[in-house]
């Protein structure tokens, strides 16, 4: 055995030890952000849903993903590019920081200004009030948190992202829903709940960002500069949008071949699932740094082994939240108002696709170093036989062929890219291991006994019972060593 290795069970992952304490100690910092950010969306859920209704909460669902794409735009890769852009040093950190803000708040002003000359992009009801004009403005603070967070990322800060993500954004959102009910009415509220939540989101990334990096340091913008840094990120760029569209072209077609209602209806079914995939995003900042000085060395091996980690603990919480939240989405979906219950089946086919998307989504991360391009392909195809799917069957079945026509395409893409990364590395990337089904039959059981309780009991007791049961047999058969790192804080933390 290697020195610095951890010995694992056969079937599981080995890596080096210092990486995987590095994975471990970022995952566990990331995952209790995750389960903030549960804790503070949850009630926005209710909140949106009892107060404003599934009308409102749709019209708010379609404006925030307009505004969000032209930020994804805005960003041009950079949320996982200035972590390889940092680690060639061809500049001061501070001054190739202050490149990629500049960069990112020009496009994101671009856009913003294009949506308020055109509100009917942002609002395709029509019902569009002088504050509404000005909304598409937040996407220059939601442009400059993220590339913010990328950037303290690289050096390994992962509890600023936690502190802006999973505190302070959700929680702003989610205290701010009654009041603007009050104070702008119930058409606006919801907009401007999150337009302040990304207002402090933003304050919370730039200020770590600034004390971290410091001012630049005989910085001048450079158009030149802006351009060549653009250039090289284009395909990256690229690959996030069509990550990114993947995960609200289902959402944006409902919008524009259904009622208000079942679009708000949709929306909430759409952020319980997604919190699910907030997992693999958690890892995202630890684990792109790591891939990048893994290939900087020529280390194909570790590469393929940080993935093959991070799919199994991705995997194994993603499964355990489908079980549970899948097997009492009726009562879940119940909580939000007697309308949102009929979406049961619709949460029911997200958490599903969540599950299916996590190992081709953590494959990706190392794919768009290896095999940008060919990484963007893959995407753009599976945008189109999502379209495709969602096209052919959304005005008869609505939001359940919305849902199915992700669920096929996240399928596809996710196996075509964990394929071409094995390929690549020449080593398994696979995070699936048989103990995830054994532990899943007996937790799908308990979950079928659980449906006949009363809803309340759905949620309280039998929650606790399908997480139990599903966790303690993952942790008896398939966590090895290196896998139990993640629940064993170490003074490296």
């Amino acid at each position: 055995m290697k020195p610095g290795v951890i010995a694992d069970p056969p079937g599981s992952t080995a890596v080096a030890a210092d990486d995987t304490a590095v994975l471990a100690s970022g995952g566990r910092t990331s995952f209790g952000g995750f389960l903030l950010r549960l804790l503070a969306r949850m009630p926005f859920l209710f909140i949106a849903g009892r107060l404003y209704g599934s009308g409102e909460v749709g019209r708010f669902g379609y404006a925030i993903l307009v505004v969000e794409l032209t930020a994804q735009l805005a960003t041009l890769g950079l949320k996982r590019g200035l972590a390889e852009e940092l680690a060639q040093e061809k500049d001061p950190h501070a001054n190739t920081v202050a490149d990629a803000l500049l960069l990112g708040a020009v496009l994101a002003a671009a856009g913003a200004v294009l949506l308020m000359a055109l509100p009917a992009l942002v609002f395709p009801a029509g019902e569009v009030s002088a504050l509404d004009h000005f909304f598409p403005l937040i996407a220059l603070a939601v442009a400059a948190s993220d590339i913010s967070l990328a950037g303290l990322a690289f050096r390994h800060d992962i509890a600023a992202q936690v502190r802006a993500r999973s505190i302070i954004e959700p929680w702003t959102l989610t205290l701010m829903a009654v009041p603007a009910w009050y104070l702008v009415g119930k058409s606006d509220g919801l907009l401007v709940a999150y337009a302040a939540s990304m207002l402090a989101a933003v304050a919370a990334s730039l200020i770590p960002c600034i004390r971290t990096f410091g001012w630049p340091h005989r910085w001048r913008p450079s158009f030149a500069r802006l351009i060549a840094l653009a250039r090289a990120n284009a395909p990256l760029a690229g690959a996030d949008v069509a990550d990114w569209g993947s995960r609200r072209l289902d959402f944006f077609l409902l919008g524009r071949f259904a009622s208000a209602e079942v679009t708000g209806i949709y929306f909430v079914a759409q952020n319980i699932a997604s919190l699910a995939a907030k997992l693999k995003n958690s890892f995202d900042p630890i684990l792109a740094p790591l891939l990048t000085t893994s290939l900087a060395r020529g280390d194909t091996e570790a590469v393929a082994g940080h993935v093959r980690q991070v799919a199994f603990w991705i995997l194994a919480a993603q499964f355990a939240v489908v079980l549970a939240l899948g097997l009492t989405a009726r009562a879940s979906m119940g909580l939000f108002g007697p309308a949102f219950a009929n979406g049961a089946v619709v949460l029911a086919v997200l958490l599903t696709v969540e599950l299916l998307a996590s190992q081709g989504a953590v494959a990706e991360a190392a794919l768009i170093y290896v095999r940008r391009r060919t990484n963007l392909a893959i995407a753009v195809a599976g945008l189109v036989v999502q379209a495709g799917v969602t096209l052919v069957f959304v005005q008869r079945y609505g939001a359940l062929a919305a849902a199915g026509g992700l669920a096929v395409s996240v399928l596809l893409v996710s196996m075509a890219k964990s394929w071409l990364l094995r390929r690549e590395l020449g080593s398994p990337v696979s995070g699936w291991r048989i103990a995830l089904i054994l532990a899943a039959v007996p937790a799908f059981g308990v979950g079928l006994g659980v449906q006949h309780l009363p809803e309340w009991a759905q949620l309280s007791v039998g929650l606790v019972a399908i997480l139990g049961t599903f966790g303690g047999l993952v942790w008896w058969l398939g966590f090895g060593p290196s896998d139990r790192l993640l629940f064993k804080r170490q003074r490296a933390d």
